[in-house]
Formats: C-alpha cells, structure tokens, sequence
C-alpha cells in the first residue's frame, strides 16, 4: 500500500510539473493509472484531494486555476518549486562530510554519499572534499543489531511492530507490540522508544535484547507521540546516572571498563581484583549483571540479593 501511493504521488507531481498549462481533474485521471482504476468518480475525488493535499504538505507548490469556462485546473510551476541555490562555506562542507561518516552501515553509508554527491552538483565548493576536512576526527556509530533498519522504517513511517524481547531477569523472550517513536545510541547500544500496546505505557527496549525477525502491523498509532522522547535519560536512570547513593563491588583487574569509569573511589584488593564504589540508581542490577563472573556486589545487600536474582534466572534459561 505504501509503495503504490508512493507511485501515485510521484506521478501526480510528474504530471503536475511537467505542464505548461492546468490540467483539469478529468485530463489527471486519464494521465494517471492509478486513478483510472479508481472504483467510482467519488472514490477518484477523495483519492486526488488527499494526494493533493499531501504533496503540499511535502512541500510542492501547486497552483488552481479556473479558465474562462469555468473549469478548476491545476499545475505546479517549475520557478516556484525550485530550490535557490545551495552555498556552503569550508566549514559547513566540513560538518557535512562528518556527518555522512558517521554511518557504518550500508544502507544509510550509501544515502549520505549520494547526498554529498548532489550537494557538489549543486555548488559544493570545488575546492573543499568534506571527507577530508578535519581527517583526524573518525566518528562511528556501530549498528549490529539486525532489529536496527526495521526499527528505523518503523519509526519513519510511523508503523507498530511485534518482537520478542528477552529482558535481563527472563529466562525465555516475551512478545512486545509496540509503537515506535524514536531509536537512539547510549553508550555503544542502541535503544527503541515506544508505546508498549499490552502494558498500556511508555517502555524502552534495548535492541540487542530483540530476538527473531521485527514484523510490521499496518494499524494506526493508538497513543499520542510525546513532544520529547527521552530515551537516553530514561537509560541513564537504570544505570544508575542519576543516583544518589552509592555501592560497593569488587571488580576484576584488566575488566569492566565502564564501570571504572564511573567510579568514585578505586582501591587495588591484590589477587587479581579491586574494589570500587559507584553511583548506585535505579537499574543498576541489571547493568552489573552484563559483567557476569567479573563483578561481585559487595553492598548495600538489597543491591547484592537483585544481582544474584538475575543470574540465577539467566542461569535457569
């Protein structure tokens, strides 16, 4: 459904910008396949209203115009609907170049190099390769997960989705029916923001946690998408970001880096192990959790006893 209006719009704006004078409804649907095989003259109206009203909200400039019988036609002109020329400084060809290295995967790789492409035809400046410029800054943002790109057209399109999702504490993955708004990298993980359809509330899904292939429903959105999605505050929480307590955990030598890093206190215990105090918040227990036989809680015992729950549960599965 979406690829065929996808045609039919591009259609319509083919039509419309390649006329030298207003078509009129009738000349439309007998330019255009689509709406020749639409059912009645109603269902034909209703049909071109939309798309006219979507290529507008798309941007294109699209004229009506009644000629002296009195008969409604339409066209788009070309001088209202080109864009003015494209300037770029050093700098701002610079940012850009940037930006298209950012992405490692294929997909999205090949989008932003033909972007930059279409930039230069259009005035990039000759002297200025924005893949060079500022060569020794290496931006990445690694995307493995396979969730990743369906994910993306999901929340693009504005599509809910079905997954199953193995949480830290389960033994065996749940099925999600969620409504994604927005993906966004934390710390080297990408998580999905949403609106989880069976729990009736916001969630966050972690997409390395994603089991099995993502499947599309073509259903509408059921809950308002919020102004601000705050994926990355909501991750730091469990992580213990925002805490205001601290705990205390002996952590092997050589091992668990991004909890060194966020240490307030390290002291070497010798025997190959060190002891650490760290911010201690909501979802902490899950984090520790991912370091396995390389993390031992030592306090506070609340935090050591959801540690010990977890690893039993994975143990179990």
């Amino acid at each position: 459904m979406a690829i065929a209006k996808a045609e039919r719009l591009m259609n319509l704006a083919l039509c419309l910008l390649g006329t030298r004078r207003p078509l009129s409804k009738r000349e439309l649907r007998e330019s255009i396949e689509a709406y020749l095989e639409a059912g009645s003259d109603d269902s034909f109206n209703r049909m071109f209203e939309r798309d006219k009203d979507d290529l507008r909200e798309l941007g294109l400039v699209i004229e009506t115009v009644e000629n002296l019988d009195g008969e409604v036609g339409y066209l788009a002109r070309r001088d209202s609907n080109r864009l003015p020329a494209i300037t770029l400084d050093a700098e701002e060809a610079a940012a850009l170049g940037l930006a298209a290295k950012v992405w490692q995967q294929a997909r999205l790789a090949g989008a932003a190099s033909g972007a930059l492409q279409k930039l230069r035809a259009a005035g990039l400046p000759e002297d200025v390769d924005p893949y060079e410029a500022h060569g020794a800054l290496e931006p990445r943002i690694p995307v493995h997960e396979v969730a990743f790109e369906p994910l993306m057209l999901a929340c693009r399109d504005r599509r809910p989705v079905v997954f199953d999702y193995r949480k830290a504490t389960a033994a065996r993955p749940e099925t999600r029916q969620v409504e994604p708004w927005a993906l966004e990298c934390w710390r080297g993980h990408w998580y999905l923001a949403g609106w989880d359809r069976d729990r009736g509330a916001e969630r966050v899904f972690r997409l390395s946690r994603i089991t099995g292939k993502v499947r599309s429903r073509g259903a509408a959105f059921t809950a308002p998408i919020p102004d601000v999605v705050t994926v990355r505050e909501t991750v730091a929480s469990w992580a213990g970001e925002t805490a205001d307590r601290s705990a205390l955990i002996r952590l092997r030598t050589d091992a668990g880096y991004p909890l060194r890093a966020k240490a307030t206190a390290v002291r070497e215990l010798g025997g190959g192990w060190d002891e650490l105090e760290i911010p201690y918040g909501h979802g902490l227990d899950a984090w520790l959790v991912e370091f396995g036989p390389d993390v031992v809680v030592l306090e506070p015992a609340e935090l050591r006893a959801d540690v010990v729950d977890r690893l039993r549960a994975v143990a179990k599965g």
